[in-house]
């Protein structure tokens, strides 16, 4: 690795660490050149797949509205920001999972829905009344039906 000081082409590993989760390693470099100390980190880069839209479309995957989807579902509702966090990092642990280029829009909305159908009902409605673009007020009660059935068998898309 090149010094940031002086742009020698070589530096040496003084000492490396794990990071407690496992998840990057820091290294302590010192350059023989210039004498000067300095740290790297070195972590895992994976790449989630492109989400593909129903037009066509393709867009690189974005945590930040995966994350707004699910606050506006929940707006006003009282679910933890650890559990909207674990449910967020379900859905992307899933989608590394399966090992694909390319995910349909609607793979990613279905797993949306039955992670909010397992936080908050309501915000499930809310969530299934954008996705499925309700026309009516019949679309909301057969939903409403949907999470009211004793058996919590639900279809989702």
């Amino acid at each position: 690795m090149k010094c940031p000081f002086c742009n020698a082409p070589d530096t040496q590993v003084v000492d490396s660490r794990v990071n407690e989760e496992g998840t990057s390693v820091r290294r302590r470099r010192r350059c023989p050149k210039c004498s000067k100390r300095f740290t790297t980190y070195e972590t895992i880069e994976l790449r989630l797949p492109q989400v593909v839209k129903q037009d066509g479309r393709r867009t690189e995957f974005s945590r930040d509205k995966l994350i707004t989807g699910f606050r506006r579902a929940l707006h006003k509702r009282t679910v933890p920001t650890e559990k909207v966090d674990a449910a967020v990092e379900r859905i992307i642990q899933n989608l590394l999972g399966l090992g694909v280029r390319e995910v349909p829009a609607r793979k990613i909305g279905d797993m949306v829905m039955e992670e909010l159908y397992k936080l908050d009902q309501v915000a499930y409605i809310r969530f299934a009344s954008v996705y499925r673009a309700f026309q009516g007020v019949d679309d909301f009660r057969n939903v409403i039906q949907e999470v009211q059935k004793p058996d919590g068998r639900r279809k989702t898309g």
